[in-house]
């Protein structure tokens, strides 16, 4: 089985740096994606954040499109919830036109940022704000043509961009399948093997399309094991859980508190392993070969999350040959 690699890079504002250089290294990036054989290039949705620049992935997107040639470009992803999924289309298929067969739109579910973003974005929705599953319904129906409404998301491609839904848990992978829309699994928010297995399992058995099935993890490759595994301190991931039944990603501890500040309902924490997998050129091609093989997965989204651009460019030229020795070598 072929293993395809692509990055997922959420603009990270390092220490010392301005948003501006932010933004400039993930666009760096994307084009060192390029010349080393990645498979597509993802952007990330976060909001009112102080250590990553990534708040317009559509605009990013853009940009990245007119400064690379041929490497596949996405979301990773729209924060559906806080948008129409009518501009969504409007937006994607304005990418389509200008960088025909590399755009793909990525969809999320978290609100990418606290509450008071999340109110600033929505603080024109009518009430009760449409549900997000009802939005992604549409937004599907939008790109894919298949709208009953009188109005296309146009300027319309000469072919629809992919669509793909990212989550952590079954129900999204069964929700994806369902609608005949790829699915990216957050092994770097949910890491337990047999959660992968059964979403895989799950989005086998209900899709509808020949659509794929990715996995989000982070990676971190240097010339040790230590050295890497410095970039990754914390291992586990914490969700929020709402009485009102929302699910909520926040990463760590201390961004789940400040999170619930803000939130007025009763909550409580859910403590999940993440998906980490670091080390030598070796140890990393050697496990990501071996969850292709177990989960029979073929692409695999990797979140390099260290504060250094120069340090994550070499991870990734590590990771790139990590691979092709595993191939050969395996």
């Amino acid at each position: 089985m072929t293993i395809r690699l692509s990055i997922l890079d959420q603009s990270i504002i390092n220490p010392g740096e301005r948003p501006s250089e932010a933004l400039q290294n993930t666009v760096e990036l994307a084009e060192l994606a390029e010349q080393l054989g990645f498979y597509r290039f993802w952007v990330a949705e976060h909001h009112n954040s102080d250590e990553i620049a990534g708040a317009a992935p559509e605009v990013l997107l853009g940009y990245i499109a007119a400064k690379t040639t041929t490497i596949k470009l996405a979301s990773g992803g729209v924060m559906l919830q806080h948008y129409s999924p009518y501009k969504v289309a409007e937006q994607f298929h304005v990418l389509e036109n200008l960088a025909p067969g590399r755009i793909s739109l990525g969809v999320g579910k978290a609100p990418g940022g606290f509450q008071p973003a999340t109110d600033a974005l929505q603080k024109d929705f009518a009430k009760p704000i449409q549900t997000f599953d009802a939005k992604l319904i549409e937004l599907v129906d939008f790109v894919t043509r298949k709208s009953a409404s009188k109005v296309e998301a146009k300027p319309l491609p000469e072919n629809n961009p992919e669509i793909f839904l990212l989550g952590g848990s079954v129900a999204s992978a069964r929700q994806a399948a369902e609608l005949g829309i790829s699915f990216v699994f957050a092994y770097f928010i949910n890491g337990e093997e047999e959660v992968l297995k059964e979403a895989r399992d799950t989005f086998e058995q209900y899709q509808i399309n020949q659509q794929a099935s990715f996995q989000l993890a982070p990676i971190v490759v240097a010339e040790t094991k230590a050295a890497a595994d410095r970039h990754i301190p914390e291992r586990e991931s914490i969700k929020v859980e709402l009485s009102d039944g929302r699910r909520v990603n926040v990463g760590s501890r201390e961004q789940a508190e400040a999170y619930v500040k803000d939130i007025s309902q009763p909550y409580r924490f859910i403590t999940q392993k993440i998906g980490a997998i670091t080390g030598t050129k070796q140890d990393v091609g050697e496990e990501i070969t071996r969850l292709s093989k177990k989960y029979n997965i073929q692409d695999f989204v990797v979140l390099t999350p260290v504060k250094s651009a120069e340090i994550k460019r070499y991870s990734y030229q590590l990771l790139s040959e990590s691979i092709k020795e595993e191939v050969v070598h395996g």
